[in-house]
């Protein structure tokens, strides 16, 4: 199945470790031209190294290209100033993922409106304001892709799970107003709804638990109580993501798809 982006312009938040990573590397070797953003520059440095790394096909080789930019995504300023740096360096946007955000969830009385302001800023306005921005041009060329990058409490939320629960929540219906607004200008937009994958995450929860167990054993441990028996891999959400980037996917719009080896009991 041919899942090239032929020289498209994709810019994925919160790129330069874990799902944010994979999912630049696949779309490198796709043949698109990559911006990654996040906000610590020597982790972008690291990142574009790896992915300039790469082994490439002379067809994909030709059309690729990988850029990193510093951006504190719940800073509207400096969204739109990286918005015009990236545009300025690659073009103008066809692709956005939406994937900057970490798990944050204490009992509801002891978040304060301060934690529950910057997590609705990583997680929602910030996908907000970065689709305002490359809308106009993804309606102008009829065509368009964006892919939010959510997790399965958005559909089920369970006790203590806020706020990242309702932030995600809130980013299922975005997705789905997006999707019946941009359906007539060819621009899809679809939600993965990550479940546990072997990721940046699960490292800082290794690494907090004072585990004496090696990460290797704590997520094999973690994932024998998942339906698969297994943490999912980050390659594997991935190849979801470029999937729904890829003309393959022209008639999929406005779907929450569970990437989480059957562990959400929501379809």
């Amino acid at each position: 199945m041919d899942t090239s982006l032929n020289g498209r312009v994709a810019l994925i938040t919160g790129g330069s470790k874990g799902l944010g990573l994979a999912m630049a590397k696949a779309y490198y070797l796709a043949g698109a031209k990559v911006a990654i953003l996040a906000r610590d520059a020597e982790a972008l440095r690291t990142a574009e190294a790896e992915i300039q790394a790469l082994s490439m096909t002379d067809e994909a080789n030709a059309n690729c290209a990988i850029a990193s930019f510093v951006c504190d995504v719940t800073d509207p300023q400096a969204i739109i100033a990286t918005h015009k740096a990236v545009v300025a360096s690659l073009g103008n946007i066809d692709i956005l993922v939406n994937n900057a955000g970490q798990s944050a969830a204490k009992p509801f009385p002891k978040i304060t409106d301060d934690e529950w302001q910057a997590d609705l800023d990583l997680k929602l306005m910030a996908a907000v304001r970065l689709t305002r921005l490359v809308w106009p041009n993804m309606a102008e060329q009829q065509w368009g892709r964006v892919i939010n990058l959510l997790n399965v409490y958005a559909k089920l939320p369970d006790a203590g799970t806020a706020p990242t629960s309702i932030s995600r929540a809130a980013g299922m219906a975005l997705t789905k107003v997006l999707s019946a607004e941009g359906a007539a200008d060819n621009i899809l937009v679809n939600a993965m709804l990550i479940g546990f994958i072997e990721s940046d995450q699960i490292r800082r929860r290794h690494e907090a638990s004072d585990s004496n167990v090696s990460l290797e054993e704590f997520i094999a441990k973690a994932g024998k109580g998942l339906p698969m028996g297994r943490m999912g891999k980050a390659e594997e959400a991935a190849d979801l993501a470029l999937f729904l980037a890829s003309d393959r996917a022209s008639y999929i719009t406005g779907c929450a798809i569970n990437m989480d080896g059957g562990l959400s009991k929501a379809l």
